[in-house]
């Protein structure tokens, strides 16, 4: 079969490219902007990509149209194909037809942690043998990979809430009919397609009323808004985390317990830092044993856990200085990102007088609306100094910041925001970039900038 993907560089829609072009199909695609890194894994497996949406793509009738949730009505090439009667489905839709059917899908869902959690669950299957398949919306570092169809039963999916298509208003989950689910937590977020907060936990519990009764769903004991879902109806198992009568973990950052009903069955040993990993490790732990793993196994497997691209990934380090890179975008996890690399610096006897440059990019429709711009003081308190970038928002990202006194500063320019914090950084320091995009290269930039002042050349990570 021949598919023409809509909006194809997008995590989720490149994930389902590849997952279509490992399964024998032709797979072309097109996309406003076809850039890297997605169009070059893409071109490397042998996928066409057009830039832009234009009417004459109509000309090359494929099988199938499959369309990504950035189009919307009016855009020239969806109009053709309305006109013309031509076959089309959501990405969600195809992938719950062609790729989940019949498969052990386990879900993970929630605000944040979704793209850690689902790479540690995936890891730890694979570890186990299980050789899952999984659609991850990041780059896991042990697999080097978003997405593969895996040689079993088995597959790991990020599970997202955002809208399935223009055609489609439920959330993606809601098409992968898990088996195994996980909520990993509960905030308002996407202020762009939901009102409230309870908009949002209605489609959490569409998720939970797809889950057989025979399934798992693993949550977050300690989220208000998950317990409001839950008890709207809830026909599964439950298996509860960071919950004394539950799955718990006992320690620190670097190594602790896993506990289960107050027993130690498992420890983990690795290299991420905050409590938010634990508590992932925690959920990925649950799910893997609901699916068959032994706890001591999964824990074991956890411990070679490389992690994700962009979560806290150190880009480089230049004149002393170490660039970090984190997708942090909603204010919560800004805050737990900074608490995260607070830790490893406070762990870290070298970086004992450093400071943590925060520079951060309200990026995500959320943030762009100026919903959270009110949370961001408190976000981004502990950091020592703040440098925040307002190119193109519609509102005044330097009163937002106001009541962080001078420690905080606003830039509309990118290359200005660069010099300040080349100028500020001393040796020692860790500068931490948040923001769901690419933030126009800033990472290349604040290392070439930092390496410009002195003699040592900057030393990028791969």
């Amino acid at each position: 079969m021949h598919i023409h993907i809509l909006g194809i560089c997008g995590t989720f829609m490149g994930g389902l490219a590849a997952l279509a072009k490992e399964a024998g199909h032709r797979v072309t695609g097109c996309d406003a902007q076809v850039y890297p890194p997605m169009s070059t894994q893409l071109q490397r497996l042998g996928i066409e990509l057009i830039e832009g949406y234009g009417a004459e793509q109509l000309a090359l009738r494929p099988d199938l149209w499959v369309i990504g949730n950035v189009v919307s009505r009016g855009n020239p090439l969806m109009e053709a194909i309305l006109d013309a009667g031509q076959p089309y489905t959501s990405g969600p839709q195809w992938l719950a037809e062609n790729v989940l059917r019949g498969r052990w899908v386990l879900a993970v869902a929630g605000t944040h942690g979704k793209t850690t959690t689902t790479a540690m669950l995936a890891h730890i299957l694979e570890r186990a043998g299980m050789a899952p398949g999984f659609l991850i919306g990041g780059v896991p570092q042990d697999f080097g990979t978003t997405a593969r169809l895996g040689g079993s039963d088995f597959f790991v999916i990020e599970a997202d809430e955002y809208d399935t298509a223009f055609f489609d208003k439920r959330s993606k989950f809601v098409h992968y009919r898990p088996r195994t689910a996980v909520l990993n937590n509960l905030e308002y977020d996407h202020a762009d397609i939901f009102p409230d907060l309870a908009a949002i936990e209605t489609q959490f519990h569409h998720l939970v009323r797809t889950v057989p009764r025979s399934g798992q769903i693993v949550v977050n004991a300690g989220s208000d808004a998950l317990a409001r879902v839950l008890s709207r109806g809830c026909w599964s198992e439950v298996a509860r985390f960071d919950a004394d009568d539950g799955w718990s973990a006992q320690g620190d950052d670097a190594a602790f317990d896993v506990l289960l009903r107050g027993q130690t069955v498992g420890r983990v040993q690795w290299n991420l830092t905050g409590a938010h990993n634990r508590s992932n490790a925690l959920a990925a732990v649950a799910a893997a044993h609901h699916a068959g793993v032994m706890i001591d196994a999964a824990c074991e497997a956890l411990c070679s856990f490389q992690g994700v691209k962009r979560r806290m990934e150190l880009r480089g380090q230049a004149g002393g200085v170490w660039v970090y890179d984190d997708f942090a975008h909603h204010p919560t996890a800004m805050a737990t990102t900074i608490a995260g690399l607070r830790a490893q610096m406070r762990a870290d006897t070298a970086a004992r007088g450093a400071r943590l440059l925060a520079v951060f990019e309200p990026r995500s429709n959320t943030m762009k609306l100026g919903t959270m711009k009110a949370r961001l003081p408190e976000a981004l308190r502990d950091a020592d100094l703040v440098y925040g970038y307002g190119g193109g928002l519609g509102w005044d990202l330097a009163a937002a910041l106001a009541p962080l006194g001078g420690k905080a500063r606003a830039f509309d320019d990118l290359a200005t925001l660069v010099q300040a914090v080349a100028a500020d950084a001393r040796p020692g320091d860790r500068v931490l970039v948040m923001s769901n995009g690419g933030f126009g290269g800033v990472h290349e930039k604040l290392l070439a900038a930092l390496a410009a002042r002195g003699t040592e050349p900057a030393a990028a990570m791969s």
